[in-house]
């Protein structure tokens, strides 16, 4: 059990570092004096520097699915609704770290992707598990007839994605959740608008 734990203070410790000035500027030194690892420990938990940032890829990953799966899943709750509480989820999470670490996948997508093919290979799986969860409560609205079906959800689903996580990228650069609110507004009065009947 103890290896475990080790193991998972080492990647929560590295996503809190690696959120706050990316994944090349966090050392593996720095990761193991904030969670008091001795040195020697980490390579008996991980490969390498690459080993240990997929890990926390793909805890962000899993623990960000939960959160979805709650958000854009309840089907007690009407599927613009899910939607209008995702983006409402997003700029809380934006207020909180004082718009300075916005989505660690996306972070890393802009780091990673052009020096790291293992890396961009993970990072697109995780988008598209997430576009995946979008897709499903899209369909839902379309079913209901709360938006037009012209457009598949599929599509939609990576517009959305897409589009929010330039939202956020601006966000951070202006410090102002401001880019978030007009993609949303634009989202729902735009291309989710209702079907005229």
């Amino acid at each position: 059990m103890k290896n475990t734990s080790t193991r998972d203070k080492l990647i929560d410790s590295g996503a809190q570092l690696i959120s706050q000035q990316g994944y090349n500027a966090t050392g593996i030194n720095a990761v193991l004096k904030t969670c008091g690892v001795p040195k020697g420990s980490f390579y008996h938990y991980f490969s390498s520097k690459e080993d240990f940032g997929l890990a926390v890829i793909e805890r962000f990953a899993t623990t960000y699915d939960e959160t979805l799966v709650a958000l854009l899943e309840d089907s007690d709750t009407p599927p613009l609704e899910r939607l209008k509480r995702y983006f409402a989820t997003g700029r809380e999470h934006m207020y909180e770290c004082d718009h300075a670490t916005g989505c660690l996948i996306g972070n890393l997508g802009q780091e990673l992707s052009g020096q790291s093919d293992t890396f961009r290979d993970a990072l697109n799986l995780v988008f598209q598990r997430w576009e995946q969860r979008f897709v499903r409560c899209l369909q839902d609205a379309q079913s209901r007839g709360d938006i037009a079906t012209h457009t598949s959800p599929e599509a939609l689903a990576s517009f959305i994605l897409t589009g929010w996580e330039g939202a956020i990228l601006r966000a951070k650069t202006l410090k102002s959740v401001e880019p978030m609110e007009q993609f949303e507004t634009i989202l729902f009065q735009q291309v989710l608008a209702r079907p005229s009947p």
